[in-house]
């Protein structure tokens, strides 16, 4: 099949789940004999702009260089190309796009649409923000082929609003098995001596919430915070206010060097996650696969994935509390890390890939004329 890839920032992957999806799944499929096309926003100079990478063909469009109009903007541009190029499937990552769906449909583009979390819930949306992603998550319903959920907590959003039914495909967790540390001296690290936040600096990942929870605690171990924000700035001078007012509150801004973050999230004593309105998070799946013990923030999506193997905060006052439980008792900490390593056989890329592949092939052979509605059913 000829499948494309729209929506996202495009690959190589180095920004949020949507990325490291289309990453994983987009060089899963083309090793299946599957001809993959992926729509990559273009940033850098020219020569940042490859034409393959592992396998999938690269399409650099521009996009408009503001928070309302990013995204939409780029997908219209990719839509465009993609009628042109004719795919047998496109899969269309976020119900932000949706109102670009029709513009598929009419020229018997079959489309399956990736409606990610409750977009609208983010801080960064303002009321006129926050109705649009309400009505797009409607529209995306209806001019869907399939829609796709990557957390049960989202397919049952969708099951209660629309009575319809998504496709629940997962992210994948990588295992990342025995890793060195030698890249921690480049920080004056020391193996499950640093707890990890890594997140983009937005108010529903709670990194503020993390750092007063630090704060509030007796921890001597310092937090290491790796993000940024690339329109909070309001938000961000708040995170840098809370650590500058304690001392060992580290941010290294973002780290790109995908080695140097594998040792951070093997050696931690703990990772705290504070994602709070999307759905299973490709951070926390990769500090769970680092078998490192994590600390997340109370939502229906965070125990989906955990489980027992999580511990869960909603103020600073009961993160303070798990940072130092985890600090008087290094040895169990350690332990629930690895114990929760067993459980990732729920999220492994190559099932998810399979899962995507199946998607589409029954998209494809699907006649046009019964594809509204049939979403319902399957």
């Amino acid at each position: 099949m000829r499948i494309s890839m729209i929506g996202t920032r495009g690959v190589p992957a180095r920004y949020g789940g949507f990325e490291t999806c289309v990453e994983e799944v987009g060089r899963r499929l083309v090793a299946r004999g599957h001809e993959v096309t992926v729509y990559c926003r273009t940033a850098g100079a020219a020569a940042d702009r490859p034409e393959r990478h592992l396998g999938m063909r690269l399409v650099h469009l521009p996009a408009l260089r503001r928070k309302t109009l990013e995204t939409l903007s780029h997908t219209a541009l990719s839509v465009h190309h993609a009628v042109a190029d004719r795919p047998d499937v496109a899969f269309v990552f976020n119900a932000a796009n949706a109102p670009l769906l029709p513009v598929l449909r009419r020229r018997g583009v079959p489309v399956a649409t990736h409606v990610d979390g409750l977009e609208w819930r983010r801080a960064k949306w303002s009321g006129l923000g926050r109705r649009y992603y309400r009505a797009a998550e409607a529209l995306a319903v209806r001019w869907s082929d399939a829609l796709v959920a990557d957390a049960l907590g989202i397919a049952d959003y969708y099951a209660d609003r629309f009575g319809v039914c998504a496709d629940y495909i997962p992210y994948g967790a990588p295992v990342l098995g025995e890793i060195g540390a030698g890249r921690l001296a480049e920080l004056d690290l020391r193996p499950a001596r640093y707890h990890l936040v890594v997140a983009r600096f937005e108010p529903e990942n709670h990194v503020d919430l993390a750092v007063a929870g630090y704060a509030r605690s007796a921890a001597t171990l310092p937090l290491v915070v790796v993000g940024s924000a690339p329109y909070s700035d309001d938000y961000t001078d708040r995170v840098r206010r809370l650590a500058a007012a304690r001392p060992g509150v580290r941010l290294l801004g973002p780290v790109w060097d995908q080695e140097l973050l594998d040792q951070l999230y093997a050696h931690a004593l703990t990772y705290v996650h504070g994602h709070s309105v999307g759905g299973t998070n490709p951070s926390l799946l990769r500090a769970m696969g680092a078998a490192t013990a994590t600390s997340a923030y109370d939502v229906s999506f965070n125990r989906e994935v955990l489980g027992e193997y999580g511990r869960f905060f909603r103020n600073a006052g009961e993160l303070a509390a798990l940072l130092d439980d985890a600090e008087a008792r290094p040895e169990a900490t350690l332990a629930r890390g690895r114990a929760q390593v067993a459980s990732l056989h729920r999220y492994e890329w190559d099932g998810v890939a399979g899962k995507y592949a199946a998607l589409a092939a029954r998209l494809c052979r699907r006649p046009a004329d019964r594809r509204d509605g049939d979403r319902l059913h399957h």
